[in-house]
């Protein structure tokens, strides 16, 4: 064991030329970062998630209520024995075939059997209730973190210069500040690692897990190697979009349309400049040129990069889906008023109406079918948006 540890701890792997891990041990004088920090995130995390419980049940859910936002769940389907065997141990989407012989069957219609069948897949997602909830949790831990790294980097040379973060680097003491920045952020990423299995299903699932373990590996690895300046101008840049996609989902559930439709104009603009145009030309550009520049290439120095790429390229799939969200509402705008949120509140987040979408395209091609347009009806979730003949997908 003490093999492998002293294996994976190669100082020529970590840290630059000429410097080891005795270098930067914590002493009176100055504190620096050290590995066994990290184990601090777990039980953080776990705060962190029952500060969101205790949040959501006693803040969040009250003012739901107070704002009207729908508290009952979808239309429950009717009880049925043999459909329901199907749909738990067969297939939520029966195709034709299968549809035609259960109609035999149960002495149904098919039209009746393709409702059951919707019916029953809406009952399990959340209700509006539980969505505003939790967007409601995130808004107020992103902005009480975003406001706390304005505070923070406001103080800090390296906010309008960048070189001064490798100016006597890796030499570069522990501020108590940034040591809490960083903790709370990487708790709450782990937070959101853990609780993303029992939180609202949503079709991204696999892209934001995966953004999800690069940014625990990204913060532990960047306060490992002490790049953590760098790290908490990511943090910064990142957090600032997240307030205002929750703040939509928010005017959404609440059918506050206008608002809701400003908020999410709003955040595909800051989405866009700051993932797209900030981060490469000023997080990439620090991070590629100047930190060679300072002090030449090192393994840690490719391998944090490569993250920092990989990064850039979840930013590229989620800007494309923001963009093809509002490429479709100004498409339908053509026909009809400019409504970004009516195709599908927001691309990149909180997609729960994609099976109202495929029932409702696959009624389209039967000879008598309707495509509802507006209210809530069959379509759970929707606030009275359109689910049909576009796109049901959020973000």
């Amino acid at each position: 064991m003490a093999g492998i540890l002293a294996w994976f701890w190669n100082e020529r792997f970590w840290l630059p030329h000429n410097v080891t891990w005795a270098d930067l041990q914590s002493t009176e004088e100055a504190a620096f970062p050290q590995a066994e920090d990290l184990y601090l995130a777990f039980p953080l995390a776990f705060c962190i998630f029952m500060i969101r419980l205790l949040f959501e049940r006693f803040i969040a859910k009250p003012c739901a209520l107070g704002l009207k936002v729908q508290a009952n769940g979808p239309q429950k389907a009717q009880p049925n024995a043999i459909l329901e065997k199907v749909f738990t141990a067969i297939t939520k989407h029966p195709d034709e075939k299968r549809l035609e012989g259960l109609s035999k069957q149960l002495d149904w219609d098919v039209r009746s059997i393709q409702r059951w069948f919707r019916q029953r897949r809406n009952q399990e997602k959340p209700s509006t209730l539980r969505k505003f909830c939790e967007s409601m949790w995130r808004f107020t831990f992103y902005l009480y973190i975003f406001t706390y790294g304005v505070r923070f980097l406001k103080k800090t040379p390296w906010l309008w210069n960048t070189r001064q973060c490798w100016n006597g680097y890796p030499y570069q003491p522990l501020m108590p500040d940034l040591h809490y920045y960083y903790m709370v952020e990487l708790s709450f990423y782990w937070s959101l690692m853990f609780s993303q299995f029992i939180d609202i299903k949503r079709k991204d699932f696999g892209i934001m897990f995966a953004h999800h373990i690069i940014a625990v590996t990204l913060i532990s690895f960047s306060y490992v190697t002490n790049l953590a300046r760098v790290g908490t101008l990511i943090f910064c840049l990142h957090d600032v979009a997240d307030i205002v996609l929750e703040a939509a989902k928010m005017a959404n559930y609440c059918k506050y349309q206008k608002l809701s439709d400003l908020l999410f104009i709003t955040f595909a603009i800051v989405f866009i400049v700051s993932r797209l145009g900030i981060f490469p030309l000023w997080i990439l550009n620090t991070t590629f040129f100047e930190l060679y520049e300072a002090l030449g290439s090192f393994p840690a120095f490719w391998v944090f990069n490569v993250m920092l790429v990989i990064l850039q390229v979840l930013h590229c799939c989620w800007s494309y889906l923001i963009i093809r969200t509002a490429y479709k509402a100004i498409a339908k705008g053509k026909a009809g008023k400019w409504n970004p949120l009516h195709v599908a509140k927001d691309d990149r987040s909180d997609i729960e109406s994609s099976s109202d979408e495929e029932e409702t395209v696959s009624r389209s091609k039967t000879p008598h079918s309707t495509i509802a347009t507006n209210g809530t009806g069959d379509a759970n979730g929707t606030n009275g948006y359109l689910t049909g003949g576009t796109c049901s997908e959020e973000h």
